[in-house]
């Protein structure tokens, strides 16, 4: 296997979380929800360095962070950027190897399972990218100014998660060419179906849930006291 070096987005505003504190720092029963994040990928023998994203403003504390918990991939610290997109980018630019892997993993999924971590990993041979999905479980309504236009096929769509894998000099062309063409996108597998790219998909984990509301973060706990009591440890 490759060098793998992990990216830890955690730079948005957290506007839907309704609080001024970055919810990457949301205490999750007694520790911080990137905690989470980073003691799983350090604890992962196959994952060589982690690069968190963070703002100017949450730096000094995701250095404190990463300096009690001895997070000791950490190689170094990414500059949030004004978009998610801009954020990987400023990251991708901070690995020397281009013939790496990247794994780039939300800082706000703190349920995020070995499993998933290998098994994307292991899924990107012959390909250019691996992204976790779920099938919907939901109607679908495509909607415009509050009225129905069409009932979709879900049996054709999927949620899509992170972690998502790549090979990093793919990824990052990628990302030259839409930096420069001004192109926005909302997560890393985009870039690179824009320039038709191979990306696979593999079963994703329905507890590997996003936090973006106050309610996400109590099913989280919830769900690390049923499913993953392990992982509430120091």
């Amino acid at each position: 296997m490759m060098k793998v070096t992990a990216i830890v987005p955690a730079a948005g505003s957290g506007k839907r979380f309704e609080s001024d504190v970055n919810k990457a720092f949301h205490s999750l029963l007694g520790k911080p929800v990137i905690l989470y994040v980073f003691k799983i990928l350090q604890d992962l023998s196959i994952i060589d360095e982690i690069i968190p994203v963070f703002k100017d403003e949450d730096r000094a504390r995701g250095i404190e962070i990463v300096s009690n918990a001895v997070i000791s991939k950490v190689i170094d610290i990414a500059p949030g950027g004004y978009e998610r997109q801009n954020s990987v980018y400023n990251a991708l630019n901070l690995i020397k190897d281009k013939s790496s892997v990247v794994l780039i993993h939300d800082g706000a999924r703190p349920l995020v399972s070995e499993e998933l971590i290998t098994s994307a990993l292991e899924s990107l041979k012959g390909n250019d990218g691996v992204i976790p999905v779920l099938p919907l479980k939901d109607t679908i309504k495509e909607i415009a100014d509050g009225y129905v236009v069409r009932t979709l096929d879900r049996a054709s769509l999927a949620a899509v998660q992170t972690p998502q894998v790549f090979n990093h000099g793919v990824l990052l062309d990628a990302y030259d060419k839409a930096i420069s063409e001004g192109v926005a996108v909302t997560d890393d597998a985009s870039i690179i179906e824009m320039y038709n790219g191979r990306i696979k998909t593999i079963p994703g984990d329905y507890k590997n849930i996003k936090i973006t509301t106050r309610d996400d973060a109590d099913y989280a706990e919830f769900l690390l006291r049923k499913t993953a009591p392990d992982r509430l440890n120091p």
